[in-house]
């Protein structure tokens, strides 16, 4: 939980600077370095996060990745930031370059919004051409976050993240072949269920009639599971809302409004009666006290009694809603305390 709020908290300050940030360099500062922290690493600690590594490529000297995680004295990841506004498909080959002359585990693409993760699944020491992790910091979901956190300095585990990346990576390549087929369905696509359902034969005005309806049919199927998933949701809602009034009604069912409370209420309203229509008054009863309100509203209380115990009590509010507890020894000493009833009446109808 506590690193989902640090993320919400990093993307909610990515949306208000943004706009102010014009280099790479203070997209670093600003906001991949706060992420590297948030992962639990100290960037001011050259032991765990390393500026300007080096990275030299055959004879090419003098290259430097932005930074390198540490962890156990070895370096496990390279990070390579570009400007916010940059594009990162643009990037892909120099982080290859780099990826495979520091003999890390995992390279890190980012411009402080977008963050492209990547391993070496299918050929040993050569960067993948496709994340095993991509995601938007401002637009997380849970399962995103799940997987971020695996890379927290406390949960870091090489052979874990390792045998979930491949499973990650494939699924995410599914899913936009998925979403693919849903916006506009494939020759082969299509046929694989028109050949399941249509006996004749597969010309191509057949194959478009079947492509708008694999559509929409794909549709349908996606809006009426969203559709159970809701009522479902909206089902439990209700019978949890439901078992909340009845438990509630049990409370109530506890309360036993006595004679003696209701022959005080009407000496207030006797009293009351002198600034306003007794129509306006009303009771509430509770397990702890008998309330008088005026219009049936809880902020315009008159009094409260207190008449269950031995000793017998009556509460008067003053203008600021304090209350003053004065005992009573019978229901007609009420009638003492008409002034102050008469003048809470005064402060509400002045309001």
């Amino acid at each position: 939980m506590e690193l989902n709020n640090q993320l919400k908290a990093l993307a909610d300050k990515i949306e208000q600077l943004k706009d102010q940030i014009e280099t790479e360099e203070s997209t670093k500062h600003a906001f991949v370095l706060p992420f590297i922290n948030l992962l639990g690493y100290d960037s001011f600690n050259p032991t765990e996060v390393v500026p300007e590594f080096t990275a030299d490529v055959g004879l090419k000297k003098g290259e430097k990745v932005d930074y390198a995680i540490f962890h156990d004295e070895e370096p496990v990841m390279i990070i390579e930031c570009k400007n916010w506004k940059e594009d990162l498909n643009l990037h892909n080959s120099q982080l290859a370059r780099y990826f495979h002359v520091t003999h890390t585990r995992f390279a890190l693409l980012t411009n402080g919004i977008e963050y492209r993760f990547y391993m070496d699944l299918e050929e040993t020491n050569i960067m993948d051409e496709k994340p095993f992790l991509e995601f938007d910091i401002t637009n997380l979901k849970e399962n995103v976050i799940h997987e971020i956190s695996k890379f927290h300095k406390s949960n870091f585990d090489i052979d874990k993240i390792v045998n979930n990346a491949s499973s990650l990576k494939y699924t995410k390549e599914i899913k936009k072949l998925i979403n693919g087929e849903l916006q506009e369905p494939s020759y082969n696509f299509v046929r694989l269920f028109a050949g399941q359902v249509y006996s004749g034969r597969l010309t191509e005005r057949i194959m478009e009639e079947f492509t708008e309806l694999v559509k929409r049919a794909f549709n349908q199927t996606i809006s009426e599971r969203v559709s159970d998933r809701l009522n479902s949701a909206l089902n439990k809602e209700v019978e949890k809302q439901q078992e909340e009034e009845f438990e509630e009604e049990e409370e109530i069912s506890k309360i036993v409004t006595t004679e003696e409370e209701l022959e005080a209420f009407r000496v207030v309203v006797a009293i009351l009666r002198r600034k306003v229509s007794k129509d306006r008054i009303f009771h509430r009863d509770t397990q702890s006290y008998f309330g008088v309100l005026l219009d049936d509203n809880n902020r315009k209380p008159i009094c409260r009694l207190h008449l269950d115990g031995n000793k017998k009590y009556i509460s008067l509010f003053d203008q600021h809603k304090n209350t003053q507890r004065e005992q009573i020894q019978a229901i007609d000493d009420i009638y003492e305390y008409e002034e102050q009833l008469l003048q809470t009446i005064d402060y509400y109808e002045q309001e």
